[in-house]
């Protein structure tokens, strides 16, 4: 029995040791004129595709799509419905230790932040 513990906790060792960085959890903030918001997301990375999902500020996952990793810099789209009226926005990041500097154009104007990574 403890020999199937041991060989089951180095798998899983082993496992975590082949995780991308990008993998998990991530907040923040954004700052606007009208303040601040939370922003979250949930990053997966599978060689060259990252997948995941926008916490939606209903709650729901808003899904990434066109993810792609490259290094430590990511790019991704998310589309959000605001009333029926599609709202298509596109990120850029770099990938530190524990954090992520993300920018996103809105309207011609360039909104740049950070999240770090959730524990």
């Amino acid at each position: 029995m403890k020999f199937k513990a041991l060989c089951l906790g180095l798998v899983l060792c082993a496992a975590s040791a082949f995780a991308h960085p990008v993998d998990g959890k991530w907040s923040g903030s954004v700052s606007t004129p009208g303040g601040d918001f939370p922003v979250a997301f949930t990053f997966k990375a599978d060689g060259a595709m990252l997948s995941g999902a926008m916490a939606g500020m209903d709650g729901m996952d808003i899904k990434i799509v066109d993810g792609k990793v490259d290094g430590s810099n990511i790019s991704f789209s998310v589309t959000l419905d605001f009333g029926g009226m599609p709202l298509k926005l596109d990120y850029k990041g770099v990938i530190s230790t524990d954090q992520i500097k993300l920018s996103s154009d809105v309207g011609g104007m360039t909104i740049e932040f950070v999240v770090k990574k959730g524990a």
